[in-house]
């Protein structure tokens, strides 16, 4: 049987982090766990919200993707997509739509890449705002060259990504359901 992983992408506040939780809770995926140089933040764990890595440890790995960002690694390892399949043979990942370009292409059809968009940038600001980031935060967000980037389905994701308008949360989940259970009829 193939393992997948299902790659969530969009721009911020496109509902990327609830369908992780929704696959992971209803289909028990695995969640992909990155690697990171910072260190951790109050209440977050080594091997749940990150692997915290020292330079060193940090390059023994082997990296689909990596960014360095505030003077930080940062990063998504083919041992931490190992580490998720040992938990369940479907494995869920969020990422910016450069790294699910990289997953697309590094794993060919073993990647699921779904595509969050929503009909209106101020939909992005009240779902952002609603989960509590900062006014100025959200500003920031949104002009940002990434999240611009990610407005929009890159071309090279079109024909490969399953796109998924998030209007409204339960169409979402039904839209969801059917990408899982295509996706895992044609792997078994």
């Amino acid at each position: 049987m193939k393992r997948l992983v299902y790659v969530i992408t969009g721009a911020a506040g496109s509902g990327k982090t609830s369908v992780q939780r929704y696959l992971i809770q209803k289909y028990h995926m695995s969640k992909v766990i990155t690697h990171t140089t910072r260190a951790p933040r109050q209440n977050e764990q080594d091997g749940v919200d990150y692997y915290f890595e020292n330079p060193a440890t940090f390059a023994q790995n082997h990296y689909l993707e990596q960014v360095q960002y505030s003077n930080n690694q940062y990063g998504s390892s083919y041992e931490g997509i190992e580490r998720a399949w040992q938990g369940s043979s479907d494995a869920v990942i969020v990422l910016d739509t450069k790294g699910a370009i990289t997953y697309a292409n590094q794993l060919g059809d073993q990647a699921v890449i779904i595509y969050m968009q929503v009909a209106a940038l101020n939909e992005l600001a009240d779902r952002m705002e609603k989960r509590g980031d900062s006014p100025e935060l959200i500003k920031q967000r949104l002009v940002s060259p990434e999240n611009q980037r990610d407005l929009q389905l890159p071309q090279e994701l079109v024909g490969k990504a399953h796109v998924i308008n998030n209007v409204d949360w339960e169409t979402t989940k039904m839209r969801v359901d059917q990408v899982v259970a295509e996706t895992r009829e044609i792997k078994d």
